[in-house]
């Protein structure tokens, strides 16, 4: 009897945490640092929040809770208004959204697997995320590179691609590395991770 009450406490409590995160995420993501010329923008550490739940409660809670996350960022893109025929929104949604935020719950397969591994973890799932993007970026978003890049570049949909989504992706994946470094010891010095 005490075994399964301790098994559902423990469970409420990485339901409870792994909410908070995604909450917490999600209004991270509106506070944006800088915004990219070419679009995208650098946000305040919004993926570290999920990647900590991630690593607190193993990759089951960690993609329960990205996947969450991802509907969230879905649903305030907009990408309704863009013009897109249904099939394409679809994969849109699949690629920008669900598959490219989910992503960030694989690294709860390094929990308890050390800090240095941690970090290398949470740079492995940005590095998936930004392939999403830029999968996306090519196949979707091909035809409507703006004219100001094709002035300075030309109309080459990977390189367009490389510059939207890496021009963002670089410096949120640097920040959200270090935060992760400064939250996971300060949560490994206190025992909770």
């Amino acid at each position: 009897m005490k075994t399964q009450v301790k098994k559902e406490k423990a469970r409420l409590r990485a339901l409870s945490e792994c909410a908070i995160m995604v909450a917490l995420s999600f209004v991270l993501s509106f506070i944006k640092v800088w915004e990219m010329p070419f679009g995208g923008a650098v946000t305040l550490l919004s993926m570290l929040p999920v990647c900590v739940a991630a690593l607190r409660h193993g990759p089951l809670w960690g993609l329960g809770a990205a996947f969450v996350y991802s509907i969230t960022q879905a649903l305030m893109s907009g990408a309704v208004g863009w013009g897109l025929t249904p099939t394409v929104l679809i994969v849109c949604y699949i690629l920008d959204y669900i598959l490219a935020f989910t992503v960030l719950g694989l690294v709860g397969f390094l929990k308890d697997k050390g800090a240095l591994s941690s970090v290398l973890g949470v740079v492995g799932v940005c590095a998936l995320r930004f392939l999403c993007h830029y999968l996306s970026g090519v196949t979707i978003w091909a035809n409507s590179i703006p004219e100001s890049f094709i002035e300075q570049f030309g109309a080459n949909p990977y390189l367009y691609s490389l510059f939207y989504n890496g021009g963002y992706m670089l410096p949120e994946t640097v920040f959200t590395a270090v935060g992760a470094f400064f939250v996971i010891k300060t949560l490994s010095s206190r025992k909770l991770l």
